[in-house]
């Protein structure tokens, strides 16, 4: 049988979400106490690899047993036992065809930004800008990185067959915050981090409006400034088909 985890976590205490020899991973979390409980190796597949001190609020990773234990109770207990920097929101049965990662249909990630003063209690949490970004320039640019794209300018992995991706971009600003939402289908590694470091580079007049054409059809990382810090960004919804 199969069952799905819906869990988020404070990505700042964890050496990202997949699994590494000797480091603490949300990964290895999960597995080493669903092991305990079903008292066999039990492995998971998550939806989304988030890098290093990246959050999320809305992951999800399945895995597969012969033995049953009521979803409820086995939330409760596996809340219980892990790292207090991950809560698994609720754990259920799904269909043995069922695959947390090839079942996708859209991953939204959102990315904040401050632009006030600097705050010492966000600095895991929110990009510490302590800039000013222009609501115009913010308006050009996602006018032109939405929509249907080579990407691969956009991801230092150059294994990929394909880089197209289909973007939607929007943004809102509140108290000197800035939340930028990225969705798309599926991402490439850095792919959301990249895309906020050129809106920063942009900003800091590094890059020009103009120049983004050139960046997606150099197809290379190269072409690029800064990859944004990881801090500000949450994975922070997942769609299934």
């Amino acid at each position: 049988m199969k069952y799905l985890i819906n869990l988020s976590y404070d990505g700042s205490k964890f050496y990202g979400y997949q699994i590494q020899n000797k480091k603490v991973t949300v990964e290895g979390e999960l597995e080493k106490n669903l092991s305990k409980i079903f008292n066999e190796k039990i492995n998971t597949i998550g939806s989304s690899r988030t890098d290093r001190g990246v959050h999320a609020l809305d992951q999800y990773a399945h895995f597969e047993t012969n033995k049953y234990i009521n979803p409820k109770k086995l939330t409760h207990s596996l809340n219980s036992m892990i790292n207090p920097s991950i809560y698994i929101k609720s754990i259920k049965k799904v269909n043995d065809d069922f695959h947390a990662r090839f079942n996708v249909v859209k991953k939204v990630y959102i990315y904040k930004i401050n632009m006030g003063k600097y705050n010492p209690l966000e600095k895991d949490y929110v990009f510490q800008y302590n800039k000013n970004i222009d609501k115009d320039l913010i308006d050009s640019f996602i006018n032109i990185v939405s929509g249907e794209h080579n990407f691969k300018s956009f991801t230092s992995d150059t294994n990929k067959s394909d880089y197209m991706r289909n973007v939607t971009l929007s943004y809102k600003i509140s108290k000197k915050t800035l939340y930028i939402e990225v969705s798309s289908s599926g991402f490439l590694m850095y792919m959301v981090r990249n895309i906020v470091g050129l809106l920063i580079d942009l900003n800091d007049k590094k890059k020009k409006i103009s120049d983004i054409e050139n960046i997606f059809k150099s197809e290379s990382r190269t072409s690029l400034g800064r990859c944004a810090s990881p801090e500000g960004l949450y994975l922070n919804k997942i769609y299934f088909k």
